[in-house]
């Protein structure tokens, strides 16, 4: 990979030119590279904006995001998915304050081991935020470096991504490590797109691009296919008392785990096994409303669900679903987005569907 010394400058100077304003761009402090890595994980930029600047506006620091309490955690994760990264971030954050007073490490094998940071994110915040010269490669830099170097193997190996970034390693610039790692990663992002056709006119290092050369761009990188997702039927229901909708909390483990859901069971139930449910929990069904299908996809299941909308009479205390009301529900209880389709018959907006709409005020 000698040619890949050539890079560097063009490489350098369309970052200079193109590179996108984001807000964790604006002030690249550990802690702010670092939220917004895990937070782009498996999630496109533009959704991505408005969550970090709510969560730095509520959890400015380490110790704000040590201290915070589980609920409001996750509702201000609410949308973004894959709950587990920020659930792993809080006990990195955790092990911080315990051992590193607050501040996260300037070293990369330190960082790697806190929960929840690899060897990509441990790279990205040592060389974003401290300038230290190691590479940071995700997707996009394996999409980019395969197809310059046209290489045929599989990017989903652990051992081609060391190589990859043992390659990226002697040639990165000692004074520009942190540009020239986030300008790989752009080109990725914005030319060397993942989906759809490459904007090879557009790319600086057009000149120097193995695949292009071969007329092989899009048959690259190579990657092993992924296994068919679970099918899973259920059926949703949207309880009302009055204004107040039922939720339930989520157990502790497992998908979607400490998050508040809407009452479901596995398969697809008819209107009356619906209102025998019901009665074998305690409530009076007044009225049943069939709603439409949807289907939320999970990264290894897909839910197929079926709705119900049932009015009840009001219930007593004793049961296992919380009656809440919806202006308490968007504002306390954090509710996936697996419920999205279902949410204007709670009278709620869900994660992105409430950040597109104040984005619109």
């Amino acid at each position: 990979m000698e040619q890949l010394k050539d890079i560097v400058d063009p490489l350098l100077a369309w970052f200079e030119g193109n590179a996108r304003v984001l807000p964790w761009r604006d002030r690249p402090t550990p802690y702010r590279v670092w939220v917004s890595e895990i937070m782009l994980q498996q999630t496109r930029v533009e959704a991505v904006k408005p969550y970090f600047t709510r969560f730095m506006e509520e959890l400015p620091d380490v110790a704000a995001l040590a201290a915070c309490g589980e609920d409001r955690l996750l509702k201000l994760w609410e949308g973004l998915g894959y709950y587990n990264r920020v659930r792993n971030m809080q006990a990195a954050a955790r092990t911080v304050m315990e051992e590193y007073g607050g501040r996260l490490p300037a070293d990369v094998d330190a960082l790697r081991k806190l929960k929840g940071i690899g060897s990509y994110t441990a790279g990205a915040i040592a060389s974003l935020a401290f300038g230290i010269p190691v590479p940071a490669v995700d997707g996009n830099v394996m999409r980019v470096m395969s197809r310059l170097t046209a290489s045929e193997e599989d990017i989903s190996q652990p051992a081609v991504r060391k190589r990859t970034e043992e390659a990226i390693r002697d040639i990165l610039p000692p004074k520009h490590v942190s540009a020239f790692n986030q300008a790989l990663m752009e080109l990725g992002a914005m030319v060397c797109v993942p989906n759809g056709t490459a904007k090879c006119g557009e790319c600086p290092l057009k000149g120097l691009c193995r695949a292009r050369e071969l007329d092989i761009v899009m048959e690259l990188p190579k990657k092993a296919a992924a296994k068919p997702r679970k099918i899973e039927k259920r059926t949703v229901l949207v309880i009302r008392d009055g204004d107040r909708v039922a939720i339930h909390k989520r157990a502790k483990k497992g998908l979607l785990a400490g998050l508040y859901e809407l009452p479901n069971v596995e398969g697809w139930l008819t209107d009356r096994e619906v209102l025998a449910l019901l009665k074998e929990k305690q409530l009076a069904p007044l009225r049943i409303q069939k709603l439409q299908e949807a289907k939320h996809i999970f990264s290894h299941i897909e839910w197929h669900m079926a709705g119900y909308l049932v009015s009840v009479e009001e219930p007593g205390e004793q049961g296992e679903y919380l009656f809440v009301e919806p202006a308490r529900t968007e504002r306390e209880y954090p509710v996936p987005a697996a419920f999205a389709a279902y949410a204007r018959y709670m009278q709620i907006r869900i994660g992105n569907q409430k950040k597109r709409e104040e984005s619109e005020l």
